[in-house]
């Protein structure tokens, strides 16, 4: 099994998918989930492997999600009683489990993200520098150029062919061609898809470039993703000093993408929009739920059939809680 789990992340790296791995860490039986069972959860909230059933499964996928959308592994403890005590321990993610018989699961998930990418369009000394940075940085570096050396691009993947390479909101493409066939680097950049795309020239130089490329009919809005002249406005004169203003750039972007991924409701839509177990109060996707009944017209779900059975004994009791 240990080996069916290592080969499932190294393909889901390989296409370059982020990804979160959660791990029992410690149990008290009763639990199905054993120390060292293992699970991933992909970024779609579907859930491949095994840390237990029942409640477990849903706070593990609610979790996960939030690890990948800020970047940061958690601890997640599911027990009756969180701690043992009314204490809540710092750090730890509490979660009160009713709807089974006394046990508890420690869980830790961790976020696992593909290196962002910096594709580079061109041989310039900008080009050049940028991959050099880029690299240091953490980045994962290509350049799409003819007759660049080994040399000149010592920490960069030189390929051929840009549509060979996978487009993920982590690509930032800079152009950097700086009089080699600009129009026609531009024009393949802009066709990729990627959200950030970058063209060192002049203002003036750049609206002739788009011209041509509003003639060739790249959609206007396509267009107006282009940025040049490419990086902050640092007051940037040398090659070095120019790649630091576009990486500094990427980096702001990049930034900016993640706090917007980790903003309320950038979850999964089946937790936003499902329903709350009545009893346990854990998030239940009515879709799916094999457990539910019905109390005065509204429908009510269960995680599992004690739940419903607890419902069904004393609707009363939890009619008061919002099932939505």
């Amino acid at each position: 099994m240990f080996n069916h789990f290592l080969n499932k992340s190294a393909e889901l790296l390989a296409q370059g998918e982020s990804f979160a791995v959660a791990t029992v860490v410690r149990c008290l039986p009763p639990t199905s989930g054993k120390p060292g069972d293992k699970a991933i959860v992909r970024s779609d909230g579907t859930i491949w492997g095994w840390i237990g059933g029942g409640c477990a499964q849903p706070v593990v996928i609610k979790e996960a999600l939030k690890a990948l959308a800020e970047g940061h592994p958690k601890l997640v403890r599911i027990s009756p009683s969180p701690n043992g005590s009314d204490a809540r321990e710092e750090a730890i993610v509490d979660y009160t489990m009713t709807c089974h018989s006394g046990g508890s699961l420690d869980i830790y998930i961790e976020p696992v993200l593909p290196r962002p990418q910096i594709i580079i369009l061109g041989r310039s000394a900008i080009a050049q520098a940028l991959a050099r940075l880029g690299s240091a940085a953490g980045y994962a570096v290509s350049v799409v150029a003819p007759e660049t050396d080994a040399a000149s691009f010592a920490n960069a993947n030189r390929i051929t062919d840009l549509s060979k390479i996978k487009i993920t909101p982590q690509t930032y493409i800079v152009v950097s061609t700086q009089g080699e066939d600009d129009e026609g680097a531009l024009e393949q950049a802009a066709t990729t898809g990627a959200s950030y795309i970058a063209f060192i020239a002049s203002k003036t130089k750049a609206q002739k470039v788009f011209e041509y490329l509003r003639n060739r009919g790249i959609p206007e809005e396509k267009l107006k993703q282009l940025r040049a002249p490419a990086g902050l406005d640092i007051g940037a004169k040398s090659p070095e000093e120019v790649a630091i203003s576009i990486l500094a750039e990427i980096i702001q972007e990049k930034a900016r993408a993640a706090k917007t991924t980790a903003q309320p409701g950038a979850q999964l839509p089946v937790l936003n929009a499902g329903r709350k177990d009545p009893v346990c109060c854990m998030a239940v996707d009515p879709g799916k739920a094999k457990y539910k009944s019905e109390h005065k017209g509204t429908w009510f779900y269960f995680c599992c059939a004690g739940c419903k059975e607890a419902f069904d004994r004393k609707p009363e009791g939890y009619v008061g809680v919002s099932p939505a």
